[in-house]
């Protein structure tokens, strides 16, 4: 995806927003590291993330956990009379297991994320939800992912390219975590502290040596319980004005195939299989394409429907319209 000429003021800020999405230095002074390699001083580096997380074009610095790795989440959906859209979407922000919140284009018109330490807390949290809401809710929990990375490759280019390996990811028991853990989650859940020796701020919060809690983000890291870490871009702000939700109805015999494909897809920052729930909602298969403005998406669409010959198959287009809320998972 090409980036806007307005998405940094600088070449250094585009850098730290390209370059270190993942791949962040996992040491005592990141920070440092990353000025060493960008040729400018720590002070700079940390000034100008502070700035951009301010200017709202970073989430935080931090960890994007996998799905179902560490406790439960869900998609959900709402069907709110237009006119009460408003205040049903500040009924559900109220939750803070919801973390991201969207208008859509469609009857079922309003799109949230639901994160929990447990299943059992999740059910709970999605009952409570719809009794404060005052409308059902229609859980659409992950299935299968074909690709999830939430990277935004702002120099144009897209490591799905050569990648030829995409396949579909089963789902390991979720990770059992010990208190030191427990807390370490809750910590990085705020994103990495904006100082010189943040592993040594989060040991302090959490109750450990700082050693131990790089070792335990590495470990997670290589097992895929954390997908990426690194600074978390905000794509609106960036210049991604537009962003589809595409769904398919496909038979269950040719769902891995055609998500393995999408998958591999310059421009699907996400593909999963969730369940169809019969007879209001025939979709199966999800992938989210953002653009600079809605033609671009519509022009990429059509072109994949084209290409991977989907047009056989019934599908529709979600197109966001007002984001009522946008934050990291909340596990704990």
């Amino acid at each position: 995806m090409p980036m806007l000429e307005n998405t940094a003021d600088t070449s250094l800020h585009f850098q730290l927003l390209n370059d270190f999405q993942r791949n962040f230095p996992l040491c005592s002074a990141p920070f440092a590291e990353l000025a060493a390699r960008l040729g400018v001083a720590e002070s700079v580096v940390l000034r100008m993330l502070e700035q951009l997380r301010r200017e709202g074009k970073i989430a935080r610095v931090g960890a994007v956990f996998a799905p179902k790795r560490i406790g439960a989440s869900t998609l959900a959906a709402m069907a709110v009379p237009p006119e009460k859209l408003g205040v049903v979407a500040d009924a559900v922000n109220r939750f803070p297991e919801v973390n991201h919140n969207y208008e859509r284009e469609h009857h079922y018109n309003l799109w949230f994320v639901v994160t929990a330490g447990s299943e059992g807390r999740l059910q709970a949290a999605l009952g409570a939800i719809a009794r404060a809401a005052g409308y059902p809710i229609l859980p659409l929990p992950l299935i299968r992912e074909y690709h999830i990375d939430l990277g935004f490759p702002l120099d144009g280019k897209d490591d799905k390219l050569s990648n030829t390996s995409v396949r579909a990811a089963s789902f390991s028991p979720p990770t059992v975590l010990d208190e030191i853990e427990r807390r370490l989650v809750m910590a990085l859940q705020e994103g990495l502290p904006l100082f010189i020796r943040p592993f040594s701020v989060l040991a302090s919060r959490v109750g450990c040596d700082e050693s131990e809690v790089l070792e335990r983000i590495r470990r997670w890291c290589a097992e895929g319980v954390i997908k990426r870490f690194g600074v978390v871009v905000r794509h609106h702000e960036l210049g991604y004005g537009a962003n589809a939700m595409l769904v398919h109805a496909i038979p269950d015999e040719d769902v891995a195939r055609l998500g393995e494909l999408l998958a591999r897809e310059p421009g699907i920052t996400l593909c999963y299989q969730r369940p169809s729930v019969l007879p209001n909602w025939p979709y199966n298969l999800f992938c989210m394409i953002h653009g600079q403005v809605r033609e671009e998406v519509q022009a990429k669409i059509a072109e994949l429907r084209q290409r991977l010959t989907l047009t056989d198959y019934a599908h529709d287009i979600l197109f966001s319209l007002t984001r009522f809320k946008q934050n990291g998972a909340r596990y704990a």
